[in-house]
């Protein structure tokens, strides 16, 4: 199988599939495309570090506000990181990997510019992904009522609890990342609309599963080397999975019939 982007074009053709075609991927890609993130991260350290230092901020204000203020506190979290900051931020991050891809000095004004070029866009998606995450949140609530009303219970009595928020949490986690896994990059990429680029994600991710576990796997492992870490190794492990997914989406997805802004430019 081939590693490199797709190439298109310099016109996009008038008619365009739905959902963007997909490659095929052998599972040890993800690795790939950790070695191509941290290439990335060398290659323009100040900026992908100041992306991780603001998302870190970020991550410890959601973490702490819910800490002390409890669901509340969480669910305007997730309403300004997912809907307001978040995607712009992660954008920033695509755009510095786009720039390196063209041969550009990655500069911090055309990765604001490109994220407020594509706001509309991207607020579609994180309103889709905070819906989401609502509902992930109440149905874990609701998952308290197999916590067994003893005050000590015993391994076999907490199994129930155990087994069915983990099934809950999973189904949530599949659905949130196959709907974020390639749309962001793509929206930021090409002019294309919400909708297509997230049933374009999922489709990449059903089609490529093997490849996907082990993504999402190391996604995991990065999250919970973060928390071992009290965050601070986010600073490096959140730019790194960002510049990884751009890599990621240009490996996997053919968005060659939808037109593509120049890079460093809006």
């Amino acid at each position: 199988m081939s590693t490199q982007p797709v190439t298109e074009s310099a016109e996009a053709p008038t008619e365009r599939p739905f959902p963007a075609p997909c490659r095929t991927l052998q599972a040890t890609a993800p690795l790939r495309w950790l070695r191509l993130g941290w290439a990335d991260i060398t290659r323009a350290p100040r900026l992908s570090l100041t992306y991780g230092l603001v998302l870190t901020f970020i991550s410890l204000a959601i973490g702490s506000l819910t800490w002390r203020y409890g669901t509340l506190a969480l669910y305007l979290g997730l309403a300004t990181g997912f809907v307001f900051v978040g995607p712009i931020l992660a954008v920033g991050l695509y755009s510095i990997s786009r720039q390196l891809e063209a041969g550009l000095k990655p500069f911090m004004g055309y990765c604001i510019q490109e994220g407020w070029h594509h706001v509309r866009g991207l607020m579609v998606l994180g309103l889709v992904l905070l819906i989401v995450l609502l509902i992930w949140a109440r149905a874990a609530a609701m998952v308290h009522i197999f916590v067994p009303v003893e005050a000590n219970p015993s391994w076999q009595e907490l199994v129930p609890f155990l087994g069915i928020g983990s099934a809950v949490g999973s189904i949530f986690a599949a659905i949130v990342f196959a709907v974020s896994a390639f749309s962001l990059p793509m929206i930021m990429d090409r002019k294309v609309d919400s909708i297509t680029a997230v049933v374009s994600s999922v489709n990449a991710v059903l089609n490529n599963k093997a490849a996907m576990l082990v993504w999402i796997s190391l996604i995991g492992l990065t999250v919970l080397i973060g928390f071992a870490t009290a965050f601070l190794s986010f600073i490096v492990m959140l730019p790194l999975i960002g510049h990884a997914t751009w890599h990621a989406y240009r490996e996997t997805i053919d968005a060659s019939a939808w037109t593509r802004n120049a890079p460093g430019t809006t």
